[in-house]
């Protein structure tokens, strides 16, 4: 990784293209006593906490691709800053940059456990399982301030409805009370997110996530306690940690986990334009060869958008990663696999009365 290059330590995008939206959007509110959670920043790095005010916060999951029906995400915009990520493209629709505008200018959903509730006690309301979050973090940095994921996590046991977790931070641990709590029902399974193995390229593609040994050991501690836990090794970015893929198995099935699933890099919109200016400042030796190869899964694009086809790409580099896959599964992971949820407790929980039984 060059050294000479100009650099923006502790955030991932270099760059903050413009947002479409940008004039007529914001509907954001910052918040009076808004954190500063690192003041030796320079002040265009610093974080800055905007609060929303949303009706729902239920999130119908129309993909084919995504295995759960509803999502909810207490938060928009993610501090860890990770170079890749998908869900920098949602960011302009509230009148923000996918870019650096991504990472320090985070949407707090304070009233998320309130309005959750609302929906889980509603009659009509059939248990179905949440993703949580599926756009952002839950875990980021801003949950150690504002506590909303603990909040949401304290509704779905007061109402027994299952819940998915996705996470790469190691504050997670912070809630094993009421994950064991709601593991003990079969109402929670958690994803842990792990990119490499190398804690210097998660430093470069993951600037503010947990360290590597954190993630491992998040892994560890939680498969001890009963949770049960599924590694997202995720995404996979060909000339970059595509050759870590054996290692990584071995490494999350010693540590407990139950399962792996994997994703190829897929750079859509302005994530394209943001990974590639970030790559040519932090590897330009490796850029090239990692911009080719991206393109290659995705019929010569950085882009893949076709359902089916977005997350595991295609071609000879496509079919070698997930052939490496499934001999590493049924290496590691032979007979393993994740609990179902249990769907039959909610319909009784969420009668006041009955609560009372």
């Amino acid at each position: 990784m060059s050294k000479s290059t100009p650099f923006l330590k502790g955030r991932g995008a270099q760059i903050n293209p413009t947002s479409p939206y940008e004039r007529v959007v914001r509907s954001a509110e910052p918040l009076d006593w808004a954190l500063i959670e690192s003041d030796w920043e320079e002040a265009d790095l610093k974080t800055q906490y905007l609060e929303t005010h949303p009706k729902t916060i239920l999130n119908k999951v129309d993909s084919p691709d995504i295995p759960l029906e509803w999502s909810m995400n207490p938060y928009q915009g993610c501090e860890h800053g990770c170079i890749y990520c998908y869900a920098r493209n949602t960011h302009p629709y509230w009148g923000y940059s996918a870019g650096l505008d991504f990472e320090r200018k985070i949407l707090i959903k304070r009233n998320a456990a309130q309005l959750l509730e609302q929906e889980l006690k509603k009659k009509s309301w059939k248990a179905a399982p949440v993703m949580f979050a599926g756009n952002t973090d839950v875990y980021q940095p801003a949950e150690r301030k504002f506590g909303i994921t603990r909040a949401c996590l304290e509704v779905f046991w007061k109402y027994r409805h299952p819940v998915g977790m996705i996470t790469k931070n190691s504050l997670i641990l912070r809630d094993l009370d009421l994950l064991q709590q709601l593991a003990s029902e079969n109402l929670v399974q958690v994803a842990i997110s792990l990119t490499t193995l190398q804690e210097e390229m998660r430093m470069f593609l993951e600037p503010r996530t947990a360290t590597v040994n954190q993630r491992l050991k998040t892994i560890e501690t939680l498969s001890k306690a009963g949770i049960p836990v599924f590694v997202m090794a995720a995404p996979i970015i060909p000339g970059l940690n595509d050759h870590e893929i054996i290692s990584m198995v071995k490494a999350v099935a010693e540590r407990g986990a139950l399962g792996v699933g994997h994703t190829m890099v897929r750079l859509n919109g302005d994530v394209g334009i943001i990974f590639e200016d970030w790559i040519r400042k932090a590897m330009p030796d490796r850029a090239d060869r990692v911009l080719n190869r991206i393109k290659d899964t995705h019929g010569g694009s950085l882009e893949e958008k076709r359902f089916g086809k977005r997350m595991r790409g295609e071609g000879n580099i496509a079919d070698i990663i997930h052939a490496q896959f499934r001999v590493a599964k049924e290496k590691f992971l032979k007979d393993r696999k994740m609990p179902g949820y249990n769907l039959d407790l909610h319909e009784h929980f969420k009668s006041p009365q009955l609560r009372l039984f």
